[in-house]
């Protein structure tokens, strides 16, 4: 997966020393989390992340060569009540999760821009209390994921509706599955005319085509 990166954060591929860090932004429908690998808070893109230091853990980001959905956990241990409280109100399934990769320069500054190294959507979420801490491990799939969950959709009003609410178009599909057609018009003996084949009189019509 070929990424843009800034001349700062494609310098640290080479440097003999590197100070990376990870930024997670978990975005709920009223609210959202930012927390990043490292103490304090720290601002980039216009958000403020705060610190969890090793309390925060991201399992292995792979990437394969083929087009395959593989996805991340997350797990933030020692939580904040703010942080439990949002995790346990806020629904978290099919919303997003953004893990972002930076490094950091021998002064503490942070080179510009980290890179989106992985972005997903939530899918369970599992917390542990105890009397001490409480742990939060978020799995998250890849948005690849879409592609191996097969689309329902029928010709029916109802399910038409689902895009287009004011649509009627399918609204008689049901009423004309078992209704018999017959294509053609009339010839002048089925009306009732003198003339014709008198082989076909007082009995069926004819039909033209």
């Amino acid at each position: 997966m070929s990424r843009t990166l800034t001349s700062g954060m494609a310098g640290i591929t080479t440097d003999a020393e590197v100070r990376p860090a990870y930024f997670v932004r978990m975005i709920f429908d009223s609210s959202v989390l930012n927390m990043w690998s490292g103490v304090g808070d720290i601002t980039f893109g216009g958000n403020t992340y705060t610190g969890t230091g090793d309390l925060l853990n991201i399992s292995q980001i792979t990437e394969v060569s083929e087009l395959e959905a593989t996805g991340i956990n997350v797990t933030l241990t020692g939580l904040k009540s703010s942080f439990l409280v949002i995790a346990k109100n806020e629904e978290y399934q099919g919303r997003a999760l953004i893990v972002h990769l930076g490094a950091f320069t021998s002064a503490g500054a942070l080179i510009a821009d980290p890179v989106i190294v992985f972005s997903g959507l939530m899918d369970t979420m599992t917390i542990t209390e105890s009397g001490e801490h409480s742990t939060i491990t978020v799995a998250v799939e890849n948005k690849l994921i879409a592609f191996e969950r097969a689309k329902v959709r029928r010709y029916t009003s109802e399910d038409q509706k689902i895009d287009h609410p004011t649509d009627k178009g399918f609204e008689f599909v049901t009423a004309i599955q078992e209704k018999e057609i017959i294509w053609g018009r009339p010839t002048g003996v089925s009306q009732g005319g003198g003339g014709g084949n008198s082989g076909n009189r007082g009995g069926a019509p004819t039909y033209q085509y």
